[in-house]
């Protein structure tokens, strides 16, 4: 299975083979929670791959993509357009490949998309001494690409992307042991999901980690309620650093 991507750190402890332990390991979605009514780009980026790798003309309309992997987005739009299981595993490489190409010729500048008050959260949170790192459905270069056209890449050190694992629990699962395996946090380091769907509570419940909930996405926010993540918040405007410390 194929590793989180990392972003080279550039600082004198890593160059000089020292590790960096943090105070704690945040996990963030990206739609929804980071930015925020972003276009139409990154749907037209899935029609765009079904199109050129099969012919078929397709759609995400019907299709509930909060939440969804970007792979399971294009399996079940192929799905509706009668395409055999099999042959959509075949194709799926080539999907992901042409779907992240168009995305990255296509994507504007977002800069003015951000949910609010994400800037001045992630600032204090590295200032507190805090790891920083994506659990997305979006495939990697397309959550890269978005993050950059935000100008937010540069706080996230690495990510779990929707081609990585089966489900967003598993993207969750890959962050933290990359995380652990860099030794960057230590066992008893408080761990934290911070996102807008339903499906990232799920994740956080199912490796024992903070449930963080916002209502910036589209999520309607009583189905957020009705699954009791640790905290829920209107927005990051609500954020403390309590909330993602020990208990």
């Amino acid at each position: 299975m194929q590793r989180p991507e990392l972003r080279t750190q550039k600082s004198d402890f890593r160059r000089r083979g020292f590790t960096v332990m943090y105070r704690a390991l945040v996990l963030f979605d990206i739609d929804g929670t980071l930015v925020r009514r972003a276009g139409p780009h990154h749907r037209e980026s899935l029609v765009y791959a079904v199109r050129r790798v099969t012919g078929l003309e397709t759609t995400t309309q019907g299709i509930p993509v909060q939440g969804m992997l970007d792979p399971d987005i294009l399996r079940v739009m192929m799905r509706v357009a009668g395409v055999r299981a099999g042959e959509v595993r075949a194709a799926m490489p080539e999907l992901l490949r042409a779907a992240e190409r168009y995305y990255l010729r296509v994507c504007p500048p977002l800069h003015g998309k951000h949910c609010p008050a994400v800037v001045p959260v992630l600032e204090r949170l590295l200032r507190h001494g805090a790891q920083l790192a994506l659990v997305t459905g979006n495939l990697t270069r397309i959550g890269w690409r978005k993050l950059e056209r935000a100008g937010l890449r540069h706080y996230f050190a690495f990510g779990a992307f929707g081609e990585m694992a089966r489900n967003r629990e598993g993207l969750a699962r890959l962050a933290i042991r990359e995380a652990r395996r860099r030794g960057w946090i230590a066992p008893d380091t408080p761990i934290s999901l911070v996102g807008d769907a339903p499906q990232d509570i799920l994740a956080a419940r199912a490796n024992g980690i903070r449930a963080i909930s916002v209502k910036t996405g589209i999520t309607p926010p009583a189905e957020l309620e009705a699954q009791r993540p640790d905290i829920l918040l209107g927005s990051l405007r609500e954020f403390r650093l309590r909330m993602v410390e020990k208990i």
